[in-house]
């Protein structure tokens, strides 16, 4: 399994991932299908854009399985100033059959070791939902450490899911 950062000739592959995540799990990302439906491959091809434009600070990350995307992640630095020693792991997805078979943790792997050669950069955060368990295992597994639950952050239809935030202490 090859994992690398996506660039814009991976758009369409990386739109159809992650729309079959948010239309398999909506429960455990922000954005909704309809959202990112209505943004449309234009709109994916300019953020993976930005890595070529703003330098190093906002990747995504895919794992393959010979050439078929398996498995995504995104990662961003902060921008303010001071908050520069913090980035974000976001949107990761690994479809349901290849849970569990090593994908998700050889993206978060690679998140961390990108992070390891940012300059400064001391932590990574990231939110997950309470319900994905298999993910909230790799999460703790990998070494984040839970510091807060934030009850109904996501409302889909008359349901809340309830999140939890995580850091990973790069100095530790």
């Amino acid at each position: 399994m090859e994992v690398r950062i996506l660039t814009a000739k991976d758009a369409e592959a990386f739109w159809n991932l992650r729309l079959r995540a948010l239309k398999e799990n909506p429960e455990s990302f922000g954005a909704t299908y309809t959202e990112i439906l209505e943004r449309g491959i234009a709109g994916i091809t300019q953020n993976l854009n930005k890595h070529n434009e703003n330098g190093d600070d906002d990747v995504t990350f895919g794992a393959f399985d010979e050439n078929t995307l398996v498995g995504m992640t995104g990662f961003r630095r902060e921008t303010l100033t001071k908050m520069r020693h913090r980035s974000i792991i976001w949107g990761m997805y690994v479809p349901k059959e290849l849970r569990r078979k090593g994908v998700g943790k050889v993206l978060v792997e690679a998140a961390i070791a990108y992070a390891r050669e940012l300059p400064e950069l001391e932590q990574i955060n990231l939110d997950v939902v309470l319900t994905s368990k298999e993910a909230r295992h790799l999460f703790i597994a990998m070494g984040f450490e839970t510091w807060g639950v934030e009850h109904a952050a996501f409302k889909l239809h008359d349901r809340y899911f309830d999140v939890e935030h995580m850091t990973l202490y790069l100095n530790k």
